[in-house]
């Protein structure tokens, strides 16, 4: 028996916009509103916005919560000194592959927020409360599925954003890079995934329709999955699922620097894997010189040795085809290398991540 797509509370504001929906995880989501490339380049130019609601916001709570997370995650939370500052880290399993990478804001030692991926939410959430129970760890998990999530993203997004919402007119409204701040019932949050300046906000649900309404008033652009995928390719961010997974260490998929060893007492789940098994594979970029399309699972030929496409696609800021590619450590940025489409072996060079970042072409 098929299980009919979940919605998001903003989905009415979605089919009313004229958004062409597809299922993602499990999640009825808009792919676009007309123009993936149009949606793509207002975020790299102006500002646009994304339903991030399938994504599921966490709030975990109690005197052991600093002790857990740094037990739980591959960073190590105790370098957030300041309330608000949020950290990027993979949670792994025993034999550290990545079980979801995620984000946590602090507030206070017993007083966390942690944002994990709409396809992973229910094994992160099990995953955790065995964790809780296995260390026996005094704190409280609970799963706030009455928000919703709105990313606005752009060079000119906080700018609109302030013009849309009352809430980010105050000194407190707009948060330093990488960090959160609390205004009533809302969390405001200067983080996205786009490689552009921005906010992400959860809302209680009840409210999230007019802020939208608010944001598209004030000139902010709707954008769907499309645009969101090809923008996160050219600033460099992986995607779980496709980059990496519960079989792939984050050593080998571009995600050292997520996993801190400095404390040698620090013993998070997944350690002992990654000190047994050190990276065998880098994760870089590629560029297509030929004509074509890269895309994932394509096999990539170097003089290292074989690697392999995770994602690909065209670029709209580069107009060209990009993608990133798990290759031989020896691989180097600036190779010329081949890739395997579609029967053929088309040349591309290897650059390093990001492609694009705040607008501004890197490779």
């Amino acid at each position: 028996m098929n299980t009919p797509a979940k919605q998001t509370p903003l989905h009415a504001a979605h089919i009313a916009s004229g958004a062409r929906m597809v299922d993602f995880a499990r999640w009825d989501m808009p792919v676009n509103y007309g123009s993936q490339i149009e949606e793509h380049h207002a975020v790299r130019r102006d500002a646009g916005m994304f339903d991030v609601s399938h994504m599921l916001a966490l709030d975990l709570a109690g005197p052991d919560a600093t002790s857990f997370l740094r037990n739980l995650l591959a960073n190590d939370v105790s370098k957030l000194k300041d309330a608000g500052k949020a950290l990027y880290s993979c949670m792994l399993n025993e034999q550290g592959g990545v079980i979801d990478d995620l984000i946590v804001y602090r507030f206070s030692d017993a007083d966390y927020r942690i944002v994990v991926n709409a396809g992973t939410a229910d094994k992160d959430v099990a995953w955790m409360r065995k964790r809780i129970a296995t260390i026996a760890a005094n704190v409280t998990l609970q799963a706030r599925r009455d928000l919703a999530m709105i990313a606005v993203q752009g060079p000119r997004a906080i700018e609109r954003a302030q013009a849309a919402l009352p809430e980010l007119s105050t000194s407190r409204g707009i948060p330093s890079p990488f960090s959160g701040v609390r205004a009533g019932d809302l969390l405001i949050a200067r983080t996205g995934y786009t490689g552009e300046d921005g906010l992400e906000i959860a809302v209680p649900a009840s409210r999230v329709e007019a802020m939208w309404n608010a944001l598209l008033a004030a000139g902010v652009k709707p954008c769907g999955l499309g645009a969101r995928d090809t923008l996160r390719l050219e600033a460099g961010m992986n995607l779980y699922g496709q980059d990496m997974d519960d079989g792939v260490s984050p050593l080998n998929a571009g995600l050292s620097w997520t996993v801190d060893l400095k404390d040698p007492e620090r013993d998070f789940v997944g350690r002992a894997a990654l000190d047994a098994n050190p990276g065998t594979q880098r994760l870089l970029g590629l560029v297509l010189e030929d004509k074509g399309v890269l895309r994932s699972h394509m096999k990539v030929f170097s003089a290292a040795g074989e690697g392999e496409t995770t994602s690909g696609s065209f670029s709209p800021t580069l107009e060209k085809s990009v993608a990133f590619a798990r290759m031989p450590l020896a691989t180097a940025a600036g190779e010329e290398v081949e890739v395997e489409v579609r029967g053929k072996r088309l040349k591309a060079r290897t650059v390093k991540l990001p492609f694009v970042r705040n607008g501004q072409i890197l490779v």
